[in-house]
């Protein structure tokens, strides 16, 4: 009797093992139906993620892709956040890969991106509404309203910033920047300037994406969602009072916008109010890092400062 309970034992974790090894070998070795670039898909369902995480001090590209890119090259797979991953840091390919958009590759957001700019308005990013978005942001943003309108304006309002700044004990250059940049960028989009300024929430926003999307008081992601309510509210107001008033002759983004509500389909309240919270994140995010780092090397050298200004160096008290 003991023997044959031993027996069965032993054929239980017999085929637990074998299930886990097959299940641990899929894992790691994905299909496909044609051929993964070299990688590793690192520990079953936690993938590469924590390596991932590791917060890094440098400027320059972050270890975990530096590592990989040096061990398999400028193409490598690897598994992020419980999902599958093909990380390419080639131009060429990345290029093709865009231009094969609803061809041969379709448009696929991060989980915790998905929750934050909203579900059902990622489906509509793609073919002629992406088209027609694109078109938007270029005839209000491109290469003829920032040589005509835009470019002054920012002249204008850095001037009047950097005389401010010039009365404060020391400056955090990227929240300022980042507070600046949303007055501006709020001014040109919507034509208002908001009472409550969101550029310091809005320039720590995108930090939540790189996290699991769990939805719980105190982690990253919780507080992303809650700066995004936050300013989800202040766009969707701004729209509603737009749309009692259209139309009006400011002639900016929201209002082009307005006008297209009822002509182009998936253009809707809601994803007009997510569009302008994802413009205002992409501004803000994309620039106010740039200027910091700009700031940096300069303060760093400061020969080419002297080169760039025909001014002495004089250390000054931004951190």
């Amino acid at each position: 009797m003991e023997q044959w309970w031993w027996y069965l034992w032993f054929s239980i974790i017999s085929l637990f093992g074998a299930s886990l090894g097959n299940w641990i070998h899929r894992w790691r070795n994905p299909k496909c139906n044609g051929k993964l670039p070299p990688g590793s898909m690192g520990l079953p369902l936690i993938g590469e993620t924590l390596s991932f995480f590791v917060t890094s001090n440098s400027i320059d590209i972050h270890p975990f892709v530096a590592q990989r890119m040096k061990r398999y090259g400028s193409l490598f797979k690897t598994s992020l956040a419980g999902r599958p991953v093909v990380v390419s840091l080639d131009p060429d390919f990345n290029y093709f890969v865009l231009q094969q958009e609803d061809k041969l590759v379709e448009l696929y957001y991060m989980d915790s991106l998905a929750k934050l700019v909203h579900q059902d308005d990622m489906k509509n990013i793609g073919g002629d509404f992406h088209k027609y978005f694109r078109r938007v942001i270029l005839s209000h943003f491109g290469h003829e309203p920032l040589k005509h309108k835009l470019l002054s304006q920012f002249e204008d309002v850095i001037n009047h910033e950097l005389q401010d700044w010039s009365k404060l004990p020391q400056v955090d250059l990227k929240h300022q920047t980042a507070s600046m940049l949303f007055n501006t960028a709020s001014k040109i989009l919507m034509s208002c300037v908001p009472e409550e300024n969101l550029g310091h929430d809005l320039s720590d926003i995108l930090q939540g994406l790189m996290t699991f999307p769990v939805y719980f008081p105190g982690t990253a992601f919780y507080k992303c969602l809650k700066k995004k309510e936050k300013a989800l509210k202040l766009t969707s107001g701004v729209l509603e009072e737009r749309m009692n008033l259209y139309p009006t002759d400011k002639g900016d983004l929201l209002e082009k916008m307005v006008g297209d509500m009822g002509n182009e389909a998936g253009l809707t309240k809601q994803f007009v109010s997510h569009a302008l919270f994802g413009l205002l994140i992409a501004t803000i995010e994309t620039i106010a890092p740039t200027i910091t780092l700009a700031a940096k090397y300069l303060l760093d050298n400061p020969s080419a400062l002297q080169h760039l200004t025909g001014i002495p160096y004089q250390k000054v008290g931004f951190y």
